[in-house]
């Protein structure tokens, strides 16, 4: 086979109407898996942030006008080349052209994993990353192999803007769907909010552990010691790291907690109270569950301050 006909089937298997369409259905499922995964956290602690009107802003412009840039280029760089390699390899051996399209996808999805970690991944990091990027480019070419059938039957194929404008469309559809089905398995007992644990003296006593060193010892008479210890800063609102002893007590009224932006109702927490030194008083919430109890604080703006979590050892 010569380049003359190479090229023709390249040019053949390479069409722009189907990157449109790869992009466009990369494109419908970013928001369906957000919305997804943000329906399964909702029985997950939040930590007492939230999304946060410029972070939701921000997913917001995300969707509009940077999402179909970023799918187009996964289209062109993933999509496409296995499809062309697909096709082609299809036409040179006489196999199934999906179960070539489907050895493509997983080829390139361990060549694109191994590239965007500099070849340096674990292997189980690196196939994790490779399955996530090949199941992501599935329904692309599901929707590609639809198109192509469409043509070859000589039904009407769609343009551009009607690519993107079925992409929002279905989108959106399926995103009212996913959060309506939610809103019934709430109303149905299915589905249930976070509920903070109500903690007995007996668990709230004893040795706290956090990331770096941090330990904190509540005993049961109201002392307390901690070692490397994240406190707030008295001069700011950000941290400190501090070793010493004081005093702690339930707060179930949040008076002491700076951020019961929710009411004092709604989180029950630890006040610990320095006996001197560095640091000031500091508001642990109570979180976790009752069998895996937490305390943990956000210095800072609570929707994009540090956060900082104790567990019980």
């Amino acid at each position: 086979m010569g380049w003359g006909e190479t090229r023709r089937q390249l040019a053949d298997a390479w069409k722009w109407s189907e990157l449109h369409t790869a992009a466009a259905t990369a494109a419908l499922q970013v928001p369906v898996l957000w919305t997804i995964a943000w329906i399964a956290s909702v029985n997950d602690d939040d930590y007492g942030s939230g999304l946060g009107g410029a972070l939701a802003a921000g997913f917001f412009l995300l969707v509009l006008f940077v999402l179909p840039l970023l799918t187009t280029v996964h289209a062109a760089l993933f999509t496409m080349p296995a499809v062309v390699l697909a096709r082609v390899a299809a036409r040179r051996t006489r196999g199934p052209e999906w179960l070539w399209q489907l050895g493509s996808v997983i080829v390139l999805g361990v060549f694109w994993a191994a590239a965007m970690t500099r070849w340096s991944a674990p292997v189980p990091v690196l196939l994790a990353a490779a399955g996530m990027l090949a199941a992501f480019g599935l329904l692309p070419l599901l929707a590609v192999a639809h198109v192509r059938r469409r043509a070859r039957a000589g039904k009407r194929t769609w343009g551009f803007f009607g690519v993107w404008l079925r992409s929002a469309g279905a989108t959106f559809g399926l995103c009212v769907l996913i959060v309506g089905g939610a809103i019934a398995a709430t109303f149905a007992g299915l589905l249930k909010e976070y509920e903070p644990p109500t903690l007995t003296t007996g668990q709230r006593t004893g040795v706290w552990r956090g990331d770096g060193g941090a330990l904190l010892n509540l005993r049961a008479g109201g002392r307390a010691e901690f070692t490397d210890l994240p406190l707030q800063d008295p001069g700011d609102f950000t941290y400190v790291r501090c070793d010493g002893t004081g005093t702690w007590s339930v707060d179930r009224e949040g008076r002491d907690d700076a951020y019961a932006e929710d009411g004092p109702e709604e989180r029950d927490g630890v006040v610990l109270r320095l006996d001197g030194g560095c640091g000031a008083q500091t508001y642990w919430t109570i979180g976790g569950t009752r069998d895996d109890p937490e305390l943990f604080v956000v210095f800072g703006d609570p929707d994009s301050g540090e956060l900082r979590i104790l567990k019980k050892r």
